[in-house]
């Protein structure tokens, strides 16, 4: 049974139990940072670049970039994550486990959701129910699925029964899948919530108005429970094009924005109109393969290929020098807290990430694959996508592989990872897979039989059993020592092709400071803390 102390224990020091260690181990020519500088006072407004329109704000689809970008400053969740990737007291003050399959959330007092209504346990029964309800097809629903019952037991109390020992639920309900919005408002807006009208969540800002293809507004909410925003207006643009993007932020259309374009490190570093920073992105670029019935589902055609990629040629030309080759599909950071030996597990046996093109292409000539065709979806989003999928396609003709690249629109690119549809007739594509959580778990779980991001339907029932035993456990260092046998054999199956660790960028230009550098933008109200810079 897992140790109910010591994930209380957890709770009540959140920051030395997750979060990324002082020193990434990098090694690269570039500086981490949590945040930039503190604002100095107030402004009117600010505008963001950002690469994509959501196609919904609804919290239960929020699990992409340009979603949850926009999201976490309107809508709020029950836990938060800070800017240093460490967990707090969100929307609930206080959660406690007093047994492994109970955890209790004790509510604020007196937090008014946009729509003037005052947040009870029954908007937290009710919005948490939306994720599990089927109807939805919430992206979030796979957190949910040890939950047996979401109750109110308190009129600012919520209690969730658990099936099992989760140890990720908890976590997650920092993430968007514990967003609380208004019962009422929800109900009101009926099939339009998330598209039209506002979203009656809690966040220190409210939704503005939406231009479709062009524009989506966020005013600031005065009544909001927290500390007020420092900007009365956030205005969020949508450039498709990575060079309207980089434009934009020179010319000052956009003061600033996040996941920059890595052809454009260069030109804002030198433009004299802001300033770059990086930050901890908890974040691998990988190949992901989505087709095992091919042949790909020859695990020496996958690791072929692995040994064929040129990382560090990608690093520098795909990422614009900033970022770390790796063979590592789990970032490093997430290992922080882990034991010695549970780390050298991890991370201490994997595959080289030097390019060795003989043995690929004997591995390629053992399988019989010579000549074999398989096609990557690539997309003119950024040149980090663009340039991976012609790495893949440069790596596999040198092996003897027959390579074919598959052009898909920015806003199609997002339907890979939700619409099987979207996927039929691709092999790999270019992945960035952020965490959501500070726990190797939020990735390694992916591979387990029928996950949300299973995209290749990999199946191993060993494996699977290790993912359970992993997620019952609350004891953060014993979860590790699983975790890390799940990350050796991921690693040898060679699940997805790892190519690189990339941190989070951010451009601000002079007249603003203040949002914080790390991929807890997702999750934070980062917009809140952006204000004047002098």
């Amino acid at each position: 049974m897992a140790a109910t102390t010591a994930a209380l224990a957890c709770l009540a020091a959140l920051a030395a139990c997750s979060g990324p260690p002082k020193d990434s181990g990098t090694g690269a020519e570039f500086k981490l940072s949590v945040s930039t500088p503190e604002a100095r006072g107030e402004i009117d407004s600010f505008t963001w670049a950002v690469y994509a329109e959501p196609p919904t704000l609804d919290y239960t689809a929020a699990f992409d970039y340009p979603q949850n970008t926009i999201l976490s400053n309107v809508c709020e969740s029950l836990m938060r994550w800070t800017p240093g990737l460490t967990m707090e007291p969100g929307l609930a003050k206080k959660a406690s486990n007093p047994e492994p399959r109970t955890w209790v959330y004790d509510l604020r007092a007196g937090v008014r959701f946009h729509n003037g209504k005052e947040m009870t346990a029954d908007d937290v029964v009710y919005s948490l129910g939306r994720q599990m309800d089927p109807k939805n097809a919430a992206a979030w629903a796979e957190i949910f699925q040890n939950v047996a019952s979401v109750r109110r037991t308190g009129p600012l109390q919520v209690t969730v029964k658990l099936k099992r020992p989760d140890s990720q639920f908890p976590q997650y309900m920092a993430t968007a899948g514990g967003v609380v919005a208004s019962k009422a408002g929800v109900e009101a807006a009926g099939k339009d919530y998330g598209t039209t009208g506002g979203l009656a969540c809690t966040g220190p800002f409210e939704l503005g108005a939406w231009n479709k293809g062009q524009s989506i507004e966020l005013d600031r909410f005065d009544g909001y429970w927290g500390k007020r925003a420092k900007s009365k207006k956030a205005v969020f643009r949508f450039l498709t094009d990575p060079s309207a993007r980089t434009n934009a932020m020179l010319s000052g259309e956009a003061d600033g924005g996040y996941l920059i374009p890595t052809e454009s490190y260069g030109r804002l570093r030198e433009s004299g109109v802001g300033s770059l920073y990086f930050g901890e992105g908890l974040t691998t670029v990988n190949v992901n393969v989505t087709n095992m019935q091919g042949p790909l589902g020859d695990v020496r055609i996958r690791r072929a290929l692995s040994l064929a990629m040129d990382r560090s040629g990608f690093v520098k030309a795909g990422l614009g020098g900033a970022g770390t080759s790796t063979s590592s599909i789990t970032p490093r950071a997430v290992w922080a807290a882990a034991s010695k030996p549970a780390r050298k597990a991890a991370l201490g046996a994997l595959p080289p990430t030097k390019q060795d093109i003989e043995t690929a292409k004997a591995l390629i000539k053992e399988a019989g694959a010579t000549g074999k065709t398989l096609t990557v979806a690539t997309s003119p989003i950024g040149q980090d996508v663009s340039l991976l999928a012609t790495a893949v396609q440069a790596a596999g003709t040198r092996i003897g592989l027959n390579i074919r690249l598959k052009t898909v629109a920015p806003n199609a690119f997002t339907a890979l990872f939700t619409d099987p549809e979207a996927r039929e007739g691709i092999d790999l594509f270019p992945y960035t897979s952020y965490y959501n959580i500070s726990d190797p778990l939020d990735l390694l779980a992916n591979f387990r039989t029928g996950a949300y991001l299973n995209f290749a339907g990999y199946s191993d029932k060993g494996y699977d059993k290790l993912v359970a035993q992993a997620t019952a456990v609350y004891q953060q260092g014993q979860r590790m020592e699983i975790e890390a046998e799940l990350q050796k054999q991921a690693a040898d199956k060679v699940l997805w092709i790892p190519v690189a660790e990339w941190p989070t960028s951010v451009f601000l230009n002079k007249r603003i400071t203040g949002a914080p550098t790390t991929i807890s933008y997702m999750y934070y109200p980062w917009a809140a803390d952006v204000g004047a810079a002098k």
